[in-house]
């Protein structure tokens, strides 16, 4: 009797420990179930937006699995820890694809080189390797190609090679944030008008440098060394640098200056064996960037002055270039109108045999300031230019514009980007250069996908039609994708 009471025991407390199993493992797929729906509730963070510097997105809000919601997101981020959400891969692409006629490179003075009509293309693709929230190590690779353009610069096409990478490191410093970038990195200043990454052209300006920003608000002090990347357009891995070229400064920041915000460079410009109109030989210049820009009650403004002081081979070198760029936008009114005024002005040289080279030199310039017809740029030049700006939707803005532009001394050429002078402007004609029309259409479909129209019509001056110039039209439709 016993013993059936002790098995009657057993087989009940199995039942019972079986039960309870059960339990225990339908109680856990509860929790596990909860917790995921937890985790999709917690999904607040923002997506990342695809940046002008891919550099710069951060896609640790990825670190959530149910933030994941996109095709390929787990590509966007890999994590390197389970741990540590900053600790991550992401990989990235561009696509750019334009479509450009131009019906007389420089401005058909040049009778070999007749209207073009050309597709251009820039591949990108990049690996962001992040160790921690300390480190940071970014490759990119390009491919520029020339479909159908006859003249190729480097400018223009390059096959497959290094477009940048460095080495970042960040760290608190002196109660502000330090980063150190060292390695292959492309670099801006403010609107890009004397410093740019040269995103307008098909082949964007890299620089082999140093580069040191610290932040502490209101302040931001950037000290750099670079030897600005020299590009061959093929074969593939032959872009360089070297002592031969070289370009580096100081820049101090304050954001709290008025309503604006007041930064000002000091930079040295080194290049051997330079050329130009009036003088051969090493060009060094000694440089001052002064800026003041800023926006209030509608209005907002831009206004930069550069000073170049020197040497280029036997000759003294001084030139000045003024920026500006001011506009109001009616907020509360359809479409959001703005109404802008632009004026720049660099000098040229006033005499062909002068000791003194006043013609500016415009550095690393930005196609995209002026337009994208590459006639306009900072050298010899005075440009005055109204427009207006209107977004019928939040995707959509239009932009309108018509400019007069001039040589501020008849003694120099008629330049073309990027310090290209037209033949047969130099010494002859006068100051009046073209006016011209600009219209441009920019279009968001999606977060990834943007879309521009942008027409451009030269009607040329006198100076220019005596050097067997004509008007000249530009068009250019482009598609650009970014993951």
């Amino acid at each position: 009797m016993a013993f059936l009471l002790l098995g009657r025991f057993l087989l009940r407390m199995r039942r019972e420990c079986a039960a309870g199993l059960l339990s225990l493992l339908a109680a856990t797929q509860m929790a596990r179930a909860g917790d995921q729906t937890s985790n999709e509730q917690a999904c607040t963070a923002q997506r990342p937006t695809i940046m002008f510097w891919r550099w710069q997105e951060d896609w640790s809000a990825l670190a959530n699995p149910a933030c994941r919601t996109e095709p390929f997101d787990n590509l966007k981020y890999i994590p390197l820890s389970l741990t540590d959400p900053k600790s991550y891969i992401s990989l990235g692409m561009d696509l750019r694809e334009r479509y450009e006629n131009l019906n007389a490179p420089s401005f058909g003075v040049h009778a070999s080189q007749p209207p073009q009509s050309d597709v251009i293309q820039r591949l990108e693709v990049d690996a962001d390797i992040r160790p921690n929230a300390d480190w940071q190590v970014f490759v990119q690779l390009e491919d520029a190609r020339a479909f159908g353009k006859l003249f190729i610069t480097p400018a223009d096409e390059d096959e497959l090679d290094l477009e940048e990478a460095f080495v970042t490191y960040m760290t608190p410093f002196l109660g502000g944030d330090l980063k150190v970038r060292v390695g292959r990195q492309e670099m801006a200043f403010d609107l890009q008008r004397f410093v740019a990454a040269r995103d307008g052209a098909n082949v964007r300006q890299a620089f082999d440098a140093v580069w040191a920003d610290w932040e502490s608000k209101p302040w931001r002090v950037i000290p750099f060394w670079s030897e600005p990347v020299q590009y061959v357009p093929t074969p593939p891995f032959n872009d360089y640098s070297n002592g031969s070229f070289q370009f580096g400064g100081f820049k101090a920041e304050r954001d709290d200056i008025g309503p604006g915000k007041l930064s000002a460079y000091i930079a040295e410009y080194y290049l051997a064996n330079a050329k130009s109109l009036f003088a051969s030989g090493f060009e060094h210049l000694n440089i001052l960037d002064v800026r003041y820009a800023g926006n209030a009650d509608g209005f907002d403004w831009d206004l930069e002055t550069m000073g170049q002081l020197g040497s280029f081979g036997s000759k003294e070198a001084r030139a000045l270039a003024i920026g500006s760029l001011a506009g109001y936008t009616f907020q509360n009114v359809a479409w959001q109108p703005r109404l802008g005024l632009q004026f720049d002005l660099a000098t040229g040289t006033s005499h062909p045999n002068s000791n003194v080279i006043g013609t500016f030199n415009p550095l690393f310039p930005n196609e995209y300031y002026f337009n994208l017809s590459g006639f306009s740029t900072y050298a010899n030049l005075v440009h005055f230019k109204p427009s207006l700006t209107v977004s019928p939707t939040s995707k959509l803005k239009i932009f309108a514009a018509i400019a007069g532009q001039w040589r501020e001394t008849a003694a120099d050429a008629v330049y073309t980007v990027p310090e290209v002078p037209v033949p047969g402007t130099a010494g002859k004609g006068g100051l009046w250069t073209a006016l011209y029309q600009e219209v441009s259409m920019d279009y968001a479909f999606n977060a990834n996908l943007t879309g521009e129209v942008q027409v451009d019509h030269y009607n040329v001056g006198k100076t220019i039609r005596e050097a067997g110039g004509h008007d000249s039209t530009y068009v250019g439709v482009q598609l650009q994708f970014g993951w």
